[in-house]
């Protein structure tokens, strides 16, 4: 199929955007990467009236580096977060992340501002964003906010971006001595995960002194898992090095966090498979997420 008909719009400049989208508000699509909108347009399940390509917008593509967050504009490609050498030496999970995303045709032309307000509850970029509690910079006409990547997601497909404006930056702290990996399961390489699974934590002298546990693909959308962060807090880091069962139950912590994650999650029965069946996926992910961070300190 085709698009339906729409008028297309190309400003060079932010306040050209925010202008377009401020006039053009409901029927409005921002185009960056194109990987999902022009699919959708493509079989008419949206009919922007017109979409306002954001390409050539200045600043909005920069990677900047700060003492404790990487800032990331809304158009940089996932190809460049897989790639850039920065990037791979400060944050390395985020590199990780973006290398499972789609396939590396998809991955050069999408973007983490694209993937993020698509919303897809599964998807590899929202999870990781909700699991380092990063920020998310909207800019329209009227002004400027920043939104938790916690609460930017109401249900699947849909944010709390409001009509007019556009996310501009996304804010990931990153503080010394983060350990972080992201471990996703799916049907076939680079395909969207079943479940996906990151783990970050900081540790002070060999114990896990702050944990952050989020998953995708086990609920509308990515969600933090407090009770398996909790399981993993005040544990020495060794006790995570090896698999859960090597260890009687009631005495290993990473045991714990599989069995917390497990019960705190709700994941939806569909032609996938049964809620069952994922609550698995997340225990195996959640196992090698954490035993993937003892690793990393290793290294």
């Amino acid at each position: 199929m085709k698009p339906a008909p729409f008028r297309y719009r190309r400003p060079d400049s932010l306040a050209g955007v925010l202008g377009e989208l401020a006039d053009a508000e409901p029927d409005v699509a921002v185009l960056a990467g194109g990987q999902s909108l022009v699919r959708l347009m493509n079989v008419r399940a949206v009919r922007p009236a017109v979409v306002v390509d954001i390409n050539r917008v200045p600043g909005l593509d920069d990677i900047t580096l700060t003492a404790d967050a990487v800032r990331v504009g809304a158009t940089v490609r996932v190809a460049r977060l897989e790639r850039e050498p920065a990037l791979r030496d400060r944050l390395p999970v985020l590199s990780e992340a973006a290398a499972l995303v789609g396939h590396p045709q998809i991955r050069s032309r999408a973007t983490i501002g694209g993937s993020l307000c698509h919303a897809d509850p599964a998807a590899e970029l929202p999870t990781l964003a909700v699991t380092l509690d990063a920020r998310l910079r909207l800019r329209s006409a009227a002004g400027e906010r920043v939104v938790p990547a916690t609460s930017f997601y109401r249900s699947p497909w849909t944010t709390d971006r409001r009509p007019g404006e556009l996310l501009t930056e996304i804010e990931i702290p990153a503080p010394p001595g983060l350990l972080a990996r992201f471990v996703e399961i799916s049907r076939r390489t680079n395909d969207l995960p079943l479940v996906g699974v990151c783990v970050a934590i900081l540790v002070d002298e060999g114990v896990v002194a702050s944990a952050r546990v989020g998953a995708g693909g086990v609920g509308p959308t990515p969600v933090r898992l407090p009770a398996a962060e909790r399981a993993l807090t005040g544990r020495a880091l060794t006790e995570l090095a090896g698999p859960a069962s090597s260890r009687r139950p009631d005495e290993s912590p990473l045991y714990r966090a599989l069995a917390a994650a497990a019960d705190e999650t709700d994941p939806p029965d569909d032609a996938v498979g049964t809620a069952a069946f994922r609550r698995a996926l997340l225990r195996s992910a959640l196992r090698r997420a954490a035993t993937g961070v003892a690793a990393v300190e290793a290294r």
